[in-house]
């Protein structure tokens, strides 16, 4: 039973497969992973501002990474936080300097003009941050349209 179980999976993933392959084979391949590429340097360039701006606590830079719509929701030391982009901006502001602040980008995931990643955060005003975003291209460009953060603090 397992046995056919497994071989019907196989040949269903095959069959299901096909039609990606069939897809990919009839463009140039290096053209595709140069555009994948593209996108997913284009979205670390978007992610600067915000990340530049845990080091200098710049609002006004932090704020350039979010359309208007934008909403960040995470929380510190037990508190909620349910921000529109702006007040961020201003709270960003008043955290001041983080020069010691490191950070990484965990992971990139891009559907079209849709994407989504994960930058880690170190000593961030003293705390640890797990910030995921959610991303939009419009007209060419890639901008945060949310934001959710655990802070790693009591939560």
């Amino acid at each position: 039973m397992l046995k056919t179980t497994l071989k019907s999976t196989a040949l269903a993933l095959g069959l299901l497969s096909a039609p990606l392959h069939a897809a990919h084979a009839s463009e140039d391949g290096k053209t595709i992973e140069q555009q994948s590429f593209s996108e997913y340097t284009a979205i670390e360039k978007a992610l600067q501002p915000y990340i530049v701006s845990a080091r200098t606590g710049d609002g006004e830079l932090t704020r350039t990474a979010f359309y208007d719509h934008a909403h960040i929701v995470g929380s510190i030391g037990g508190t909620v936080y349910n921000l529109d982009a702006d007040t961020f901006a201003g709270a960003v502001a008043d955290g001041g300097r983080s020069e010691n602040v490191r950070h990484h980008i965990a992971w990139i995931n891009v559907s079209g003009p849709a994407a989504a990643a994960r930058v880690e955060f170190i000593d961030w005003g003293g705390n640890r941050f797990t910030d995921f975003f959610i991303l939009y291209k419009e007209e060419g460009e890639w901008k945060i349209s949310g934001k959710v953060y655990d802070s790693h603090t009591n939560n």
